[in-house]
């Protein structure tokens, strides 16, 4: 028994990080146009579906999430026109496009905190956001010790005796969704977008929107990962019961998914029937690159998602971690999103993973993530996944933008080598590997059975089916090759060389 369900049920959707994409007007950002530009590229790599990171008006603190208005777009990335037309361009290539609604916060260039900010203590306008006065004579020390996840106190003073939250960076105020005026207003952003034909809407630190009105300290001992008074509680799921709500009264499936981190336990309660349809599965970009862990994480996940009758969500990049084959390794980076793709659920793409990008050192002063900063520079942050792609064998920008400018972050000397004007006619590439796998997956894997049949395999190695038959997905991560025929007469693609019989170490091969 097969179920295909919603478009979105087993989709393979491409993040792409606009600012690193393809820059149109030379200007070094990526943007709109450019983006339109590549949509056959992305066609033609075979995803289902495209998130395009944030584009809306920013001073840019934290590369766009950082948002002064929700219902428009900067002036460097587009316009409004430049949405309508790419959503209209997508569809006629069969691809869905997911925006990144980042409602958790504000910038501090956003209307209403700039009105909080001149109106003073016990004000109207702060009711908005979590202010409390301070600590100590004169409020001088921060209302309790919560960390800002970028490093530092997730404080900072208004200079009166109050101080405001920031899960984030200083210039990211976090907003009260228990303000009648913050729910009306998300809710219009919400319907402005799908007003404008987008799929879908990826729901930013979908954990973070309701914080426990005490805001008691973290308990002795507590580290990053445990639970906390400010991500994933009960209450945050009403607002996605009432978000869930708006999606369904649209037509053509529309897509919620909610940015979650955590194990199974933390995501399940978002893909609840009046909830979202997906939520993202990070914990396997931190899975050891042994057998069993990756077999009972793939287990609890499946448990965890298949009893609300939804599908996990797999992660293999993002713009928020290092790059797969820094993570993983080259080989094992390509053998994990063949893993992936054979698993039930939907796969998310990073842009460039395709092309095996590696994670990029940045000299200090190229850095713009505000994590290095406020880190004191013990975390380089992020930029290092987040360099401009390469689409040409060179010079420089590799064709990202126009002969002779500049990109908003450095590129590779070498990044010419690892093009996609390089790897297109390359059979051996990553590009070739992953421009192969996703059409064969819709014929071989999408639709079938949830259940897997798990096999018997040779130490290192995991072997699978979904269902009782149909091609098996053959794992080897141990230190050296395996025989595949055991479990199929040929093969239907691999991620490193099988024509002797044999697959690779930190290998994946589909077989029949």
């Amino acid at each position: 028994m097969t179920d295909t369900g919603p478009w979105w049920r087993e989709a393979v959707t491409y993040e792409v990080y606009l600012r690193s994409f393809a820059d149109a007007d030379g200007d070094g950002l990526g943007d709109l146009p450019g983006l339109r530009s590549r949509l056959p590229y992305l066609a033609a790599l075979g995803v289902d579906a495209l998130w395009v990171t944030p584009f809306y008006p920013s001073p840019d603190r934290d590369a766009g999430y950082d948002v002064s208005d929700h219902r428009d777009v900067d002036t460097r990335l587009g316009t409004l026109a430049d949405v309508d037309r790419l959503v209209a361009d997508a569809h006629r290539l069969d691809l869905r496009v997911l925006v990144d609604l980042v409602l958790n916060h504000v910038s501090s260039a956003h209307p209403w905190f700039v009105a909080a900010r001149t109106a003073g203590p016990g004000s109207p306008e702060r009711t908005r956001f979590h202010v409390r006065p301070g600590r100590g004579p004169g409020g001088a020390e921060p209302p309790n010790g919560w960390q800002s996840i970028f490093g530092g106190s997730a404080w900072t003073p208004f200079g009166d005796g109050e101080w405001y939250l920031h899960l984030f960076d200083t210039d990211q105020p976090d907003l009260r969704h228990e303000h009648p005026e913050v729910a009306a207003d998300a809710l219009t952003t919400l319907r402005f977008w799908l007003d404008r034909g987008v799929d879908g809407v990826r729901f930013d630190a979908a954990g973070s929107l309701w914080k426990d009105p005490g805001y008691p300290e973290l308990p002795p001992g507590w580290q990053p990962g445990d639970p906390a008074p400010y991500s994933d509680r009960d209450e945050v799921h009403e607002i996605y019961r009432r978000w869930a709500r708006e999606l369904a009264a649209y037509p053509g499936d529309r897509l919620g998914v909610a940015e979650t981190w955590g194990g199974p336990e933390v995501l399940s309660p978002y893909l609840r029937p009046d909830e979202l349809g997906q939520a993202f599965a990070m914990d396997p970009l931190y899975w050891p690159l042994r057998p069993q862990p990756w077999r009972d994480g793939i287990e609890a996940l499946l448990a965890a998602t298949t009893r609300h009758r939804r599908l996990p969500a797999w992660v293999h990049g993002s713009h928020d971690v290092r790059r797969a084959v820094d993570r993983w390794g080259p080989e094992a980076a390509r053998a994990v999103l063949l893993l992936m793709l054979a698993l039930p659920g939907a796969v998310y793409l990073y842009a460039g993973d395709e092309l095996g990008l590696p994670e990029v050192t940045l000299p200090d002063d190229a850095i713009r993530d505000p994590v290095f900063r406020r880190s004191g520079g013990a975390d380089r942050g992020r930029d290092g996944a987040r360099v401009p792609l390469p689409w040409t064998a060179g010079p420089a920008p590799y064709g990202f933008g126009p002969d002779g400018s500049t990109p908003w972050l450095p590129q590779p000397a070498d990044w010419g080598a690892r093009s996609v004007a390089r790897q297109h006619d390359d059979p051996t590439s990553t590009l070739a590997l992953v421009r192969a796998a996703l059409p064969l997956r819709r014929t071989c894997w999408r639709g079938r059975p949830a259940e897997l049949s798990w096999r018997d395999a040779p130490a290192g190695c995991l072997a699978f089916r979904r269902g009782a038959d149909g091609p098996t997905c053959l794992l080897n991560l141990g230190d050296g090759p395996v025989d595949w025929r055991p479990y199929g007469d040929r093969v239907l693609l691999a991620s490193g060389a099988a024509e002797t019989g044999r697959l690779p170490a930190r290998s994946t091969a589909w077989l029949i």
